[in-house]
């Protein structure tokens, strides 16, 4: 088998380099790191975000404004037509909406919009109701119950 066959036994991982064992092995003196600098010294890294100097481009960038994005509420919604799978007088509220799938959590805020039509009486318990979505419900004799 000769030196440079690259076989599952010969070749197939690499040798480190050693850096700093003297002239003859190519990597001695200044191992690789040039003359002098800071990039020469030990700990010497490059910030991530460093521009030689430069003011930085999130320096650059102007601060201005404010949002209220992150107090905005967030609402599950539910229309009047999926009510529909429910019996006739039966009571709805957040637990039973999560445990038939229309909404992900019962501890999640509820919305009833009034998309579809309803022909059910039924009690319907929720956060927030539509004003069409309350007349629906309503007109069929059933009850809205604001949580």
């Amino acid at each position: 088998m000769y030196e440079w066959q690259i076989t599952s036994q010969a070749g197939k991982y690499k040798s480190r380099k050693r850096i700093g064992r003297g002239t003859g092995s190519g990597h001695g003196k200044t191992c690789g790191r040039g003359n002098k600098g800071s990039r020469s010294r030990s700990g010497a890294m490059r910030e991530s975000l460093h521009e030689g100097g430069q003011i930085p481009v999130f320096r650059r960038m102007p601060k201005r404004g404010f949002s209220n994005v992150r107090f905005a509420r967030c609402y599950e919604i539910v229309n009047v037509s999926q009510l529909e799978r429910f019996d006739e007088g039966s009571v709805i509220g957040l637990e039973t909406l999560c445990e038939v799938g229309l909404i992900d959590s019962a501890s999640s805020m509820v919305k009833i919009l009034g998309a579809g039509a309803l022909t059910k009486r039924l009690q319907v318990a929720a956060h927030r109701f539509s004003k069409s979505a309350e007349q629906k419900i309503t007109g069929c004799g059933g009850t809205v119950q604001i949580l």
